[in-house]
């Protein structure tokens, strides 16, 4: 795999003698699963999504405040995925910081950046909170694309049919070899399908 060739490469150059062990870890890096296991704390606007749904007020003439961002260009989306990182492996896996990029429909919609040291010992996993905080004007103003996420979240009310949609998350951890900061070539992509009645 080039990727972890690369990786290897970087790391006889900054470890040394250290090379085993941190090939190892980047290996185990490499072998991870990563999956979006939830989200929560959705904020569009500053109104909370998920009583927007319950109160079935999810509509444009009932959110003054979303009818004024659309106005100043300006809608921001509040919101926190859990990102789950799952080892397989006999090694612990271990990423110091991490830039990330949220996707709707291959569209970017968020990007920031986590300066948090994850570890995941040997067959274990952990779960790690991405908050996005983002300006969405530019992917909702689309008056289409305005209906189907309207579509979306009405599929989380009581009685009414379910909606799926597909998040797509793309990561770029940062990893210490040998002391030295190296970042990983690339990004490793997540897919979630996430449903409506899940989601809300």
């Amino acid at each position: 795999m080039k990727k972890l060739s690369l990786i290897i490469l970087l790391t006889v150059l900054f470890a040394g003698c250290g090379l085993n062990k941190q090939a190892r870890q980047i290996e185990a890096l490499e072998k991870c699963t990563y999956e979006i296991s939830s989200a929560d704390s959705i904020y569009l606007a500053g109104r909370d999504v998920s009583q927007m749904v319950k109160n079935r007020t999810l509509e444009l003439r009932n959110v003054p405040e979303l009818a004024l961002a659309l106005f100043r260009k300006n809608i921001p989306l509040k919101a926190r995925v859990n990102l789950t990182i799952n080892n397989p492996t006999s090694a612990e896996a271990s990423i110091n910081q991490f830039e990330y990029i949220v996707l709707i429909k291959n569209q970017e919609i968020a990007n920031g950046f986590v300066n948090q040291k994850v570890s995941v010992a040997p067959g274990g996993s952990t779960t790690v909170p991405v908050k996005v905080n983002s300006n969405i004007y530019s992917f909702i103003s689309n008056g289409k694309t305005m209906e189907e996420i309207l579509d979306f979240v009405r599929g989380g009310e009581s009685g009414a049919a379910e909606r799926k949609g597909v998040v797509t998350i793309k990561i770029k951890p940062t990893i210490d070899v040998g002391g030295k900061l190296v970042q990983y070539p690339g990004y490793i992509t997540i897919d979630k399908e996430l449903s409506s009645k899940i989601l809300f």
